[in-house]
């Protein structure tokens, strides 16, 4: 006679690394960091989109701002350092879309 032992859930799928879930919880909450390298990113290819470039970086630097007061990505340290990332590329594309702004009414100068 054959006995078969029942299969646990976390042990078959190799993407959940806790037994209680909080990990792939916290994976799951910090969305808010890719998305201010996302925008910020965006915001520096636009730059020559005068209005454009500038506006998406403020949204990544408030995104980023925000990412970094959630408990979750204060906790991780790949996401907080995700966060700060977003935050340089935001500052980086309102710098760039300004001084592409304020360029041609330097040359008139």
């Amino acid at each position: 006679m054959t006995t078969t032992v029942p299969r646990s859930l976390h042990t078959d799928n190799p993407k959940c690394t806790s037994l209680n879930g909080n990990e792939t919880k916290k994976q799951h909450l910090s969305r808010l960091p890719a998305a201010s390298i996302a925008l910020g990113t965006l915001s520096i290819a636009t730059f020559w989109i005068v209005g454009l470039g500038f506006v998406l970086g403020i949204i990544a630097a408030i995104c980023g701002a925000l990412a970094t007061s959630r408990p979750t990505v204060a906790d991780d340290e790949a996401a907080s350092l995700r966060a700060l990332l977003g935050i340089i590329a935001g500052a980086a594309g309102i710098t760039i879309s300004t001084g592409a702004a304020l360029l041609p009414m330097l040359a008139q100068l």
